[in-house]
């Protein structure tokens, strides 16, 4: 746990805003010796939070990150795994924790995907912040009660994509599954792709939730919270290919 908030400590300070507030607070604090220097980075760091802040650059640079992937044959695959995209602790509307929008986004394809191919599923998803219910938990328990679709496998012990593949991969092995349909954002996709195979698995790439706009207006112009934090996930998602392939690198 400690581990985990550390790594999401530092990759904080890394992304935007938080990359962008250090910058600004760094040019404040040498405004007084080197006042062009401080300048400079104030307003530079105004202007790169505002630009990722538009819709427009959030879309530009998701669907840039994004590849189109076919929808996956049933003969393709041993089996369906999903992994989890956050969950909440405290859904007193559901008696406990509940699953998240970009989880529950991934659990609808997996039920439909399941229904199309009669696949088993595996849902992955620990609870690295400490909370009682793991992610995968809340994920069998949305699949079967809300979605009417049986989970076989449950994977409940990994922190993040790595864990994912390296914890399915031991799960499914003693089954002989290697080919299997990886469900997950269609620009988590990549990042996850990379780390599923290197762990031993063809992935078959069942990718959902694409970047989407259905026309530009002045909206797309205008500041939101919603388009920094989509821009942000670009960002996690650069940093995420770069760090796992020095891990897979110096692993050997």
């Amino acid at each position: 746990m400690l581990s985990w908030q550390l790594t999401n400590t530092l990759t904080s300070l890394l992304l935007p805003p938080g990359i962008l507030i250090l910058i600004m607070a760094c040019g404040l604090a040498v405004s007084r010796a080197r006042p062009r220097l401080g300048k400079t980075m104030v307003v530079g760091g105004l202007i790169a939070l505002y630009g990722l802040s538009m819709p427009l650059t959030a879309h530009v640079l998701l669907s840039g990150w994004e590849d189109w992937y076919p929808a996956p044959s049933a003969n393709e695959a041993s089996a369906i795994v999903v992994l989890g995209g956050g969950k909440s602790h405290s859904a007193p509307e559901y008696e406990g924790g509940s699953v998240l929008g970009a989880t529950l986004v991934r659990l609808r394809y997996a039920a439909r995907l399941h229904r199309q191919s009669g696949l088993p599923i595996l849902v992955s998803g620990g609870s690295p912040d400490g909370s009682p219910q793991t992610e995968a938990e809340l994920m069998l328990r949305t699949l079967q009660e809300e979605f009417s679709v049986p989970v076989r496998w449950v994977e409940n012990g990994s922190a993040n994509t790595l864990e994912n593949a390296r914890l399915s991969y031991r799960t499914l092995a003693v089954e002989n599954i290697r080919t299997i349909q990886l469900v997950t954002h269609a620009w988590h996709m990549p990042r996850a792709q990379l780390v599923f195979e290197a762990a031993g698995f063809k992935v078959i790439p069942a990718a959902t939730g694409y970047t989407s706009r259905y026309r530009l207006t002045v909206l797309d112009f205008m500041p939101s919270a919603l388009a920094l934090r989509d821009s942000a996930v670009f960002f996690h998602e650069i940093i995420g290919i770069v760090w796992y392939r020095l891990r897979l690198i110096l692993r050997g």
